[in-house]
């Protein structure tokens, strides 16, 4: 197993350069058989270079699109993301693909042939990705790991692996009072090892040991961990340096990112306003109550705005009491639960960015009263706001609503320390995956007021 590990990225990459060929020969047949002669009736002619210049842009845009929404990551991602991640690749592209065709000929050629491709391609999907899931799974089966925990329950990480029991089967569970010795001595007997949230000495010790025996090592990282991530590396003569700034971003970032606000947000909120005004007569329509629904939320520097959404329940939703929305909450809407599922309800946003409230991107920002009550448990939760808030981010794209606030601050971290313009674009593009996919929109649990569980507030203390 360890000996085939070496070529699973030439594997991945053979898989991905098949997909990607079999996509870019059909465009070929279709650009060269049916695209072409029509722009030399328009008269319109393409030398060798030109129609090169086509199917290579054409093949670029699938890559590109592709690898950003994660359809090469056979056996990382589960079964149906990457059908998904598949599918919404080839809808971009070749909605790019027919516009590039569109503005070539100055007028609107007929789709059709460009759907029966699509069409085509999406069964060559279906069949690439289970011929590819099952080859994978039978030179990679699951590997036989060692989880290794301290005052943390492992109960919600082992909860995650098991839904990817094709990928991680944990043999068995070690508690640090087993001792280092006994942990250590049992390390080979696994493929791989993951350690859940302990302290750095104990960590440290197991780290070296996997590196010796090399053994795949998966690590939780520590809030002050993933303060390193973001660090220069330079060297006092010949002794290495790890540089923090801690400083959130630099002043041409900043700069920077509210030109990429205004510039993006203007033009689609032009774009959308005629969408914007009928969700507001449907909210109206359903019980009178106010279109728009503002509260107060917390942004860079603790500064607290009135941040606007569409509203999506009921107009005495709190009268008992401020609480997230919950699995199932009946104080949603029938209206609002369509809005709420799309993301929908966060348009009026656009109003937070233009004012400079917010950015496009950047931690969600939290109700005063709320961050209050996690930072009883998370003192570093205002870590965050070393930043503006943001209407999509790094921790919703890889999180959920219901992610507990430990973990949502680490993603927020996250982004904070590997901040860049193109980063904040690529979660933009992210942001359009995760609209359809139920499981970022589901609320918290019906026995809590927070997104903090019951058993955190005990295993917190140790971050």
């Amino acid at each position: 197993m360890r000996k085939r590990d070496r070529f699973k990225r030439l594997i991945t990459f053979f898989e991905g350069f098949v997909i990607l060929a079999i996509h870019t020969i059909l465009f070929t047949y279709l650009w060269y058989g049916f695209y072409q002669r029509e722009l030399e009736l328009l008269d319109i002619s393409f030398w060798r270079r030109g129609n090169w210049a086509v199917v290579g842009f054409y093949a670029l845009i699938m890559y590109l699109f592709t690898n950003l929404y994660g359809g090469f990551k056979i056996g990382y991602l589960r079964l149906m993301d990457v059908l998904y991640s598949q599918m919404l690749s080839l809808l971009c592209t070749n909605v790019i693909a027919y516009l590039q065709i569109c503005l070539i000929s100055r007028e609107y050629l007929t789709v059709r042939p460009l759907l029966l491709m699509t069409l085509a391609q999406v069964v060559i999907i279906l069949v690439w990705v289970f011929i590819c899931k099952s080859i994978y799974a039978l030179l990679y089966p699951p590997r036989q790991m060692l989880l290794i925990y301290d005052d943390r329950s492992p109960k919600e990480i082992l909860n995650k692996l098991g839904t990817r029991k094709d990928k991680y089967n944990i043999c068995d569970i070690m508690h640090l009072s087993e001792g280092l010795d006994n942990i250590c001595e049992s390390l080979d007997n696994y493929e791989a090892v993951l350690i859940y949230d302990i302290s750095a000495y104990e960590r440290n010790i197991i780290l070296k040991r996997c590196f010796e025996l090399s053994v795949r090592t998966y690590v939780t990282p520590k809030i002050s961990d993933i303060l390193l991530t973001g660090s220069d590396k330079i060297h006092l003569f010949d002794t290495p340096l790890l540089l923090s700034r801690n400083k959130g971003l630099s002043g041409d970032q900043i700069i920077f990112k509210r030109i990429m606000d205004l510039v993006i947000t203007i033009p689609i909120s032009i774009i959308l306003l005629p969408f914007f005004l009928v969700i507001a007569l449907l909210i109206k329509l359903y019980d009178g109550g106010p279109v728009l629904y503002s509260q107060e939320r917390l942004t860079l520097d603790g500064k607290i705005f009135k941040i606007y959404k569409f509203r999506s329940m009921r107009i005495d939703s709190e009268k008992n009491g401020i609480q997230l929305a919950k699995k199932g909450d009946d104080r949603i809407t029938p209206v609002g639960r369509v809005l709420r599922a799309l993301h929908f309800d966060e348009f009026p946003q656009v109003i937070n960015i233009i004012k400079g409230d917010m950015s496009l991107v950047g931690p969600r920002p939290e109700r005063p009263e709320i961050a209050k009550q996690y930072k009883e448990i998370i003192p570093e939760f205002d870590f965050r706001l070393k930043v503006k808030a943001g209407l999509t981010g790094y921790a919703q794209v890889y999180g959920k609503y219901n992610t507990t606030p430990y973990d949502k601050l680490k993603l927020d971290l996250t982004y904070i320390e590997n901040y860049s313009l193109w980063l904040d674009f690529k979660l933009l593009l992210l942001t359009f995956k995760i609209l359809f996919q139920k499981e970022n929109t589901e609320g918290i649990d019906l026995n809590q007021t927070t997104a903090v569980k019951e058993n955190d507030k005990k295993e917190i203390e140790n971050k």
